[in-house]
């Protein structure tokens, strides 16, 4: 696929990068006297305007303002902080004493599903980096369990370990051998550790194919309910490289608790830093709510999505850490506005409005909204404000001025909307190519982690950084996004009337059924995952930033599994929202 290419912007001493292409071009006049015209008529009618279809379509949010504020939670308090501190030095000293390779890093794959690793960080650094020189220590070849172990943590931690390591467990004709099989765990450990791989990797795609195979009649055959059966069923659901870190915390601990050799330690400390990392996010959350509140945009734009606590979610998948409170704040906030505009474009916005809201947007001009209907006004002056507000805290922080960077993605992403608000209205179908090449704009990863990208930067970072060096790994992330909300959102938007999506640009194009299309999308998925894997290790060293881009991949899985929890709430992602953010573990 021919990508669209970057354009350069201005040069500062921080953020020098090129940025997103326009899809059409502003003409610096006024807003032509023809649309002005239309414009005024369109706000006088705007609040009784009958041809708006699903003006009420989506539902108050389930979790509204007054129950985020009355949330309470004791694990802030000190005494917990202090107990917390304890644990962490008990489970310090017991992965130091550790000698056997296989023995630490057993334990640190518990600590990184517990969500507890990032207490151990230069520990857990340290071994890995021991592991990785001694070579030959595990004798990989001679156990499928412990060399799929190895490969997956150290390409998780950033090292060069390639493929052939499985090459000693082929026959003579290259293929797995059935007689693999026999090995529940080896062939577990091998599933999970296929989904590291990357383009080119076919020993990798065997793996998979051979492994998920065997699990799943493994699943069919054995009906007793054990850990095994429950690591299995969970890893055939979705794998743990996709997987939301604080999500797969809160359901391992139910697992690891239950084990007979258990560590009691390493279990309080794992439900007291969930506890305390909750109360955390509530703090957050409940700060947010409030501006949401103030802003006024929920109630004013009442056909719009008003789902706060969602749009909080994604930015605990992104990015979970206690100290990456400032991110997720304004994370959350990107998102309100993605989801607003969004609905602005698919659900009420007349065509003529659209067009004029977008060169709005595209002129960053203050002065032009008296061209906009009043629903577009408090719309735009809310992120013109949020903007600014955003780029002065940069600008306070180091002298950089990041507002062109900021307006430019978010025109871009008003643009591709405005694509598919003439495809719809033109009745165009476009080919699978010809949609992507516009939806991975649309999908608002670009917007989303030009954003993380500008703020993570200034906390991370004294010297220049670079977005273009992180231009594929973006493309790639927002491309994952883009094909899982299609999956996930199809039935809704297709009741809202919304444009062919890629599901249904493969069936125009090629004839294929609806279930082959959806097959060809998740190979997609799964080869753009492939792709994200090695642009992660290609990019410079900005670990939080590329932790975001991947995240965002994977939270798009989770929001989108079970249909459109974004705007739908199903029971499941209820529940585990519930569990992520409102419900404590009992310690």
């Amino acid at each position: 696929m021919a990508l669209p290419q970057f354009l350069l912007l201005s040069n500062t001493a921080h953020f020098k990068y090129k940025i997103f292409p326009s899809l059409s071009t502003m003409k610096s006049s006024c807003v032509p006297s023809s649309i002005q015209c239309k414009a005024s008529s369109v706000i006088t009618s705007d609040q009784n305007n009958t041809s708006r279809l699903y003006t009420n379509y989506f539902q108050p949010s389930i979790w509204n303002h007054d129950y985020i504020q009355s949330l309470t939670s004791d694990f802030l308090e000190k005494s917990y902080a202090e107990e917390t501190d304890r644990l962490k030095e008990e489970v310090r000293i017991m992965l130091l004493k550790l000698e056997n390779p296989m023995d630490q890093l057993e334990l640190i794959d518990i600590l990184q599903r517990l969500g507890v690793d990032h207490h151990f960080g230069l520990e857990i650094s340290n071994i890995i980096e021991s592991v990785y020189k001694s070579k030959d220590t595990l004798k990989r070849n001679n156990n499928l369990y412990v060399t799929a172990l190895e490969f997956r943590l150290f390409r998780q931690h950033g090292y060069d370990v390639s493929s052939e390591v499985f090459k000693g467990f082929l026959d003579d004709k290259g293929n797995f051998p059935s007689g693999l099989s026999v090995d529940i765990k080896g062939m577990l450990s091998l599933y999970e550790a296929s989904f590291l791989s990357m383009e080119g990797e076919i020993i990798l795609d065997e793996a998979r194919n051979l492994s998920s195979t065997y699990l799943k009649e493994f699943i069919h055959h054995n009906k007793e309910e054990n850990e095994t059966s429950l690591l299995v069923n969970h890893a055939l659901e979705l794998p743990l490289h996709w997987r939301i870190s604080r999500l797969e915390a809160r359901w391992f601990i139910d697992v690891y608790e239950k084990r007979q050799h258990m560590n009691p330690a390493l279990v309080k400390l794992a439900k007291l830093d969930f506890n305390i990392l909750q109360a955390k996010y509530q703090e957050d959350l409940k700060n947010t709510s409030r501006w949401w509140k103030r802003i006024g945009l929920g109630e004013k734009l009442s056909f719009s999505r008003d789902r706060m606590v969602e749009n909080y979610v994604w930015t605990v998948a992104f990015a979970e850490e206690s100290h990456f409170g400032y991110y997720r704040t304004v994370a959350t906030k990107v998102n309100a506005f993605i989801t607003t505009i969004d609905d602005i474009y698919d659900v009420h916005g007349e065509l003529e409005e659209l067009e004029i809201f977008t060169q709005v947007i595209d002129r960053w001009d203050i002065n032009a909204i008296d061209f906009l209907p009043g629903y577009m006004k408090i719309c735009f002056l809310a992120l013109y404000n949020f903007v600014i507000q955003v780029a002065f805290d940069i600008l306070k922080e180091n002298g950089q001025n990041i507002i062109p960077h900021l307006k430019k993605v978010w025109a871009d992403l008003c643009k591709s909307y405005l694509t598919e608000a003439k495809w719809l209205r033109n009745g165009h179908q476009p080919s699978l190519q010809e949609y992507l090449e516009n939806a991975w704009i649309s999908s608002s990863a670009p917007v989303i982690l030009v954003h993380a990208f500008m703020v993570l930067s200034n906390t991370s970072f004294s010297n220049p950084v670079c977005l273009e060096d992180y231009y594929d790994l973006i493309h790639s992330s927002s491309i994952i996004l883009r094909l899982t909300n299609d999956l996930g959102t199809s039935k809704r938007e297709k009741e809202t009337g919304d444009i062919a999506k890629s599901v249904e640009c493969y069936m125009n194009e090629t004839g294929a059924s609806e279930a082959d299309a959806q097959r060809h999308i998740n190979s997609l998925i799964y080869e753009t995952w492939k792709k994200m894997n090695k642009e992660a290790t290609n990019c410079p060293d900005f670990k939080s930033f590329i932790e975001v881009a991947l995240n965002v991949g994977r939270m798009s899985l989770c929001m989108y599994q079970h249909g459109d929890a974004h705007s739908i709430q199903d029971l499941v992602t209820k529940n585990s929202i519930m569990s992520l953010l409102f419900q404590p573990i009992i310690v």
